[in-house]
């Protein structure tokens, strides 16, 4: 039988990276003694007054078809915050409500890019960028920044990869898997490439609360970029609320009437009690991010410090995010082969970062959103098989 070309735009290269990890949960499932460091999900538990607004919801007979484009209400409250972290003048018509930063990025794909078209993907870069922007038939173009330079955003390999072609720039603002927070400079540079050659940018700023040094940036709020950026973010990171599928595209009223009638063939609506816990997010709970942000860094601290005590690992302290890349091309022949033995030594589970793109070969993903006497034991095992090595 014959399959939509799609299938194969769907399935990119990064998938084969989640190997280690799958292995690792199956292996927890036998009861297995395992560390998982491979994944970016919350330990923490969503806050109590969130989950109570969805249940109140629930019983309140609230599990009916709702606004396509999300409630006005929640709608707001997300231009109203951007509005104040950026200086700019966004409102709920600016505003769409999709399941998750993920929904908000394929949708944004759909509508922005086709058959012929090119988008500029800094790498590394997050395993679905691949598929997601390829799926409607768009070639993904590939940026490297390297290694040598922390993974810094580089302006000029960006100018060398824009053709006639190019209609998309992609930026992650905090980095998944590197942590570095792009400097106001760097999107100043990005920003005016745009402009030059009359690209849209799609921000992912999911990462946006979880910054530990430095300033988060939006590029939205930079000159004449409101009305090219699309700037898709969500509650799971910032509110432990992955598995509640929640988030949100902003961008040029235009665009988002066109998203909107992309989401009404995709999903038909957000489910309404979801919707009203992310208002209750929104409107109550910085404390309960800020108190999240301090449990980050001090973990972010914990593993530098304690994986900086291995011989030949290179590890990167991140600005922000959830992860610390570690270099083990002095221990190992490949990440891949590294998180394998790993794994099969320790129990203890990293991700080859190697899956994020081709300028992370040689490097690994570990993730901090453990309990912090779990994450010290997965270092000391780290270490132990590094010395051992």
């Amino acid at each position: 039988m014959r399959y939509s070309s799609a299938v194969e735009r769907i399935d990119g290269e990064g998938a084969a990276g989640w190997g280690v990890h799958f292995a690792a949960y199956e292996a927890r499932r036998q009861g297995e003694d395992v560390i998982i460091l491979s994944i970016g999900d919350p330990d923490f538990a969503t806050p109590e007054p969130i989950i109570d607004a969805a249940v109140d919801a629930l019983r309140r007979g609230d599990t009916h078809y709702t606004d396509i484009e999300g409630r006005p209400g929640l709608r707001q409250l997300v231009a109203a915050r951007f509005s104040a972290r950026t200086g700019g003048d966004w409102g709920p018509q600016n505003v769409l409500v999709f399941s998750g930063t993920q929904g908000s990025l394929f949708a944004s794909s759909l509508c922005l890019l086709e058959h012929g078209d090119e988008v500029i993907a800094l790498e590394p870069m997050y395993l679905t960028y691949e598929a997601t922007l390829k799926v409607g038939g768009a070639t993904l173009v590939r940026v490297a920044q390297s290694a040598e330079s922390g993974f810094r955003i580089d302006p000029d390999l960006i100018a060398a990869a824009i053709t006639p072609r190019t209609r998309v720039i992609v930026v992650t603002n905090p980095n998944n898997p590197t942590g570095s927070v792009a400097t106001r400079q760097e999107l100043e540079a990005v920003a005016a490439l745009a402009i030059e050659h009359d690209l849209w940018v799609i921000s992912d700023e999911v990462y946006a609360d979880l910054v530990f040094e430095g300033e988060h940036v939006a590029i939205a709020s930079l000159p004449a970029m409101a009305e090219r950026t699309v700037t898709v973010s969500s509650l799971s990171k910032s509110h432990a609320m992955t598995g509640w599928r929640i988030g949100w595209a902003i961008g040029p009223a235009t665009l988002v009437e066109h998203m909107a009638r992309l989401g009404l063939t995709m999903s038909y609506g957000v489910p309404g009690f979801i919707q009203e816990a992310a208002m209750e997010a929104l409107r109550h709970h910085d404390a309960a991010v800020a108190d999240m942000v301090n449990t980050y860094r001090r973990r972010r601290d914990l593993v530098h410090r304690a994986l900086s005590e291995a011989p030949n690992l290179s590890v990167l302290c991140p600005q922000g995010a959830m992860y610390v890349m570690v270099d083990v091309r002095g221990v190992a022949a490949s990440a891949t082969q590294f998180a394998w033995d790993l794994f099969h030594a320790t129990g203890v589970s990293v991700l080859d970062a190697g899956a994020f793109g081709p300028a992370a070969e040689g490097w690994v993903r570990i993730s901090f959103t453990i309990a912090d006497d779990d994450l010290l034991e997965g270092c000391r095992r780290i270490v132990e098989f590094v010395s051992n090595a």
